[in-house]
């Protein structure tokens, strides 16, 4: 009996009328889209945290603060008026993410790589907790992470046309490809706050390949910062937006000024304790406030009232400390974004470990619902809760999240600085390999290495989510080991031959999984079930 799967004549039909070139993103979508509504099924309406919550009821009660990010506040706002729900946003965010793969795919293509190789690294993206489980959330860093997706794969279309060594014809499909990347730049810079020093990072690397438009990404770059500067400080306080309280803005720099006094205390004069007594004991200060891989530990021992009245002497206690120990500000903010670069997990004791988010709704909402809170008469509490269509479903979901969870593979499944180092390692080998085009594949980590630099600048503590989008960009990547074994590009008509295989019938790509792999029955439901720990996060967490 054949081992083959039987593809309804009707399905065939259908397929043999999609143009070859589409064949490839057709596929993968499809496949990507059915695994990503397994997860979505599994959590419907979808997951959510602390600063979820906090969403919810600031565009609830027009609190509208730039705590968060105001343009996916605006989304979780849309979904709630539509719907008075928000299961379509998570259904968004599957879409949005399974057409993002699809056209990653294409670049992957564009760059020499089999479909076949790039179908199943976009699988593995589905498929693994960490990422496929992350558009379940109503999180900024969900929107953040498809953004980011998105820049690397219309710079990875640019770099490809420049390492084919093309002239750069301003065609339609140069101009579409520009519109694509802004796109993915926009959204990096709107869905997470600060994040445009990410795109400053990544520029040099993408001005390093792609020399001949150097002016167009310089542009890109400077006018999405531009941009996201006059949104956030003009346009946004003109609407009503709140800008977030100062205890909030500056609460890594109180943290600086705990991890420098727990480290050298005797570097701080007599009326540098004297205004820090007024906000905690110096024995906080140097004690619980002082761990640098938390924040929030630092924020609980502060008096945040006091601190805000202060605010401007502890800033110039910040501006002494980075004067005196500069190194203790350096050791604090590479402690608290070890999540980034750092491979294997921190100290347990001190939450240096990788802070996963739980895959259920708290029963109390993370405490904002309970008697006295400011959601405990919010008219959403019915629908801010798991409702899955199947109770097997979800358990087993939660249950694949949670096998994930296993602290001796959180550096490969739930940490991003495996799969950037990876990335690394991997365009510099292409690099070398083919010397008189090899500047170009650089350019291939400069959304990665933009991604860690963001981090780097601001980041709270371990969470595993803003490092996420850097483990998708590495997924992704790794298909190009293919390319190590050929000792020139493939041309374009060996691209079509791959595409086109005698006997295939016009079957597309051999990289897609050609009619059989959009048939959702050939997709095992125990291989994509979805399945967790981020403790409550406090406000200082909004960047």
């Amino acid at each position: 009996m054949s081992s083959r799967v039987r593809v309804p004549a009707v399905l065939q039909r259908q397929w043999a009328r999609v143009p070859t070139r589409l064949r490839l993103p057709v596929a993968v979508y499809a496949t990507c889209q059915v695994i990503y509504l397994a997860w979505w099924a599994a959590f419907f309406p979808g997951l959510a945290s602390y600063d979820s919550i906090t969403y919810i009821w600031e565009v609830t009660t027009s609190n509208w603060i730039d705590d968060h990010s105001i343009l996916y506040d605006s989304l979780v706002w849309l979904s709630l008026q539509v719907s008075g729900d928000i299961w379509p946003l998570t259904l968004l965010q599957t879409i949005a993410i399974s057409l993002v793969l699809a056209y990653t795919c294409v670049a992957l293509r564009d760059l020499g790589v089999r479909g076949r190789w790039s179908a199943l690294a976009a699988v593995c993206v589905a498929v693994v907790p960490s990422t496929g489980s992350l558009t379940e959330f109503i999180w900024k860093d969900a929107a953040f992470g498809i953004s980011a997706l998105l820049a690397f794969a219309a710079a990875a279309r640019l770099i490809a046309r420049r390492i084919d060594n093309r002239s750069w014809v301003r065609d339609r499909w140069f101009y579409v490809q520009i519109g694509v990347l802004e796109a993915g730049f926009l959204g990096v810079a709107f869905f997470r706050n600060s994040s445009v020093d990410a795109l400053i990072a990544a520029l040099p690397l993408l001005l390093l390949a792609m020399r001949n438009m150097r002016l167009w990404i310089t542009a890109l770059v400077a006018g999405t910062t531009v941009l996201y500067l006059v949104v956030n400080f003009l346009v946004y306080p003109a609407l009503g937006v709140k800008l977030p309280g100062k205890d909030s803005y500056y609460s890594f720099n109180y943290a600086d000024i705990a991890v420098a006094y727990g480290t050298y205390p005797y570097t701080f004069t007599k009326h540098d304790k004297e205004v820090m007594e007024k906000v905690a004991p110096l024995s906080a200060w140097g004690g619980k406030a002082a761990n640098c891989w938390d924040v929030d530990w630092t924020m609980a021992a502060l008096n945040r009232p006091e601190a805000v009245k202060i605010n401007d002497q502890l800033m110039t206690i910040w501006d002494e400390v980075l004067k005196r120990t500069p190194q203790s500000v350096v050791q604090g903010r590479l402690c608290r974004s070890q999540i980034a670069w750092g491979i294997f997990p921190g100290p347990a004791n001190l939450e240096g470990t990788t802070l996963i988010a739980w895959p259920q709704f708290s029963a109390n909402l993370w405490g904002q619902s309970a008697p006295g809170n400011r959601m405990a008469h919010s008219k959403y509490l019915p629908v801010l809760k798991s409702r899955p269509p199947s109770d097997t479903l979800h358990k087993a979901g939660i249950w694949y999240y949670m096998l994930s969870m296993s602290t001796q593979t959180q550096w490969l499944l739930w940490r991003g600085a495996f799969w950037s180092y990876s990335v690394y390692a991997l365009v510099i080998a292409l690099a070398r390999k083919r010397r008189s085009l090899g500047w170009p594949y650089l350019g291939l980590a400069g959304i990665s290495f933009g991604l860690q630099m963001a981090v780097i600048a601001a980041n709270p503590a371990a969470l595993s989510r803003y490092i996420i989008p850097a483990m998708m960009i590495g997924f992704m990547t790794m298909p190009m080991i293919s390319l190590l074994s050929r000792t020139k590009p493939p041309t374009e008509a060996e691209l079509e031959l791959d595409r086109v295989r005698p006997g295939d019938s016009g079957d597309g790509p051999s990289a897609a999984p050609a009619p059989a792999a959009v048939e959702p029955a050939a997709v095992e439901p125990a291989a994509v079930e979805p399945g967790v720990v981020e403790p409550s996060e406090s406000e200082s967490d909004g960047r």
